[in-house]
């Protein structure tokens, strides 16, 4: 059985005024349309229309204003995000919220850091300050693999009035279908990211063949359904090749300091240390 998502109850005020409309709308989830829509959701994973397919069909059971979905990967032992990657977004796009790199003591990322299940949290407006963008009623959905995090954040505003408890009960529950198709979604996105890269990386201009090595990190990396930037490939196949930092940091017209962070990047990604943990890595021990 699939492990239930947590209520973070620390951000969480409840206001049941809204309960009998959502008993109506979870009614409409016995009906072929739900199914449908939820097909039509399924059908668009990795495509661009994946936020709107999703939005349109929570917003019909719990109202929103906007949704954006994300995907961040975490630097676990530094207790910090590496990279923060938009997969979505639909609503009022003129004050949609974008994900950026949160504050160190941030309390979203200090629950994404420490969560095993998935993971729900609300965050009402009066709780928030700051620029108008950052004050609407926040309710995350949140999927953990490994680093990963995939994140639904969906929005209200002010004047609609915060998630009820029963609506938090009942996107808990629907989030056992919605995480999973956007982790999928994710996968594809990464993919496409790959492709892109690899693309990029065989333009006319790259004389170089291919070396058996480079072949088999990519392989690897495809295997692993793992996401490099193209420096952070050079500086792995650099120290595979037995390269020092200084050598890869002057090959590639860099600081040492910026080789460092290539590759600690690249650690935290592949879940390796050193250059025996990464000579491991390749060889799937």
């Amino acid at each position: 059985m699939p492990r239930q998502a947590r209520v973070d109850q620390r951000f969480v005020s409840i206001k049941d005024d809204k309960d009998m409309s959502l008993t109506s709308s979870i009614a409409n989830l016995e009906t072929p349309h739900f199914y449908f829509e939820l097909g039509q959701l399924i059908s668009s994973s990795g495509h661009p229309q994946f936020a709107s397919e999703m939005l349109q069909l929570v917003d019909k059971l719990v109202p929103l204003t906007q949704l954006v979905l994300s995907e961040w990967t975490l630097d676990e032992r530094q207790a910090s995000p590496l990279a923060i990657t938009l997969l979505g977004r639909a609503g009022l796009h003129k004050d949609l919220p974008l994900p950026e790199p949160p504050r160190r003591h941030d309390p979203l990322l200090q629950q994404m850091l420490e969560m095993d299940d998935s993971l729900l949290i609300q965050m009402n407006a009066q709780a928030r300050s700051g620029p108008s963008r950052t004050t609407a009623h926040q309710c995350h959905l949140v999927s953990r693999k490994a680093n990963r995090r995939c994140v639904i954040a969906l929005y209200r505003a002010p004047d609609q009035g915060g998630f009820s408890l029963s609506e938090l009960s009942f996107l808990k529950s629907l989030s056992q279908t919605l995480l999973p198709l956007l982790e999928r979604h994710a996968q594809l996105h990464r993919q496409q990211a790959l492709k892109n890269l690899r693309s990029w990386s065989a333009k006319p201009a790259d004389a170089l063949q291919q070396t058996p090595l480079q072949r088999e990190f990519d392989e690897r990396l495809s295997l692993g359904d793992i996401t490099l930037s193209a420096r952070e490939k050079e500086v792995c196949l650099g120290l595979l090749t037995g390269g020092t930092v200084p050598e890869m940091a002057q090959r590639l017209s860099v600081k040492n300091s910026s080789v460092e962070t290539y590759l600690k990047r690249a650690a935290a990604k592949l879940g390796v240390s050193g250059r025996h943990g990464l000579a491991k890595w390749m060889v799937g021990a």
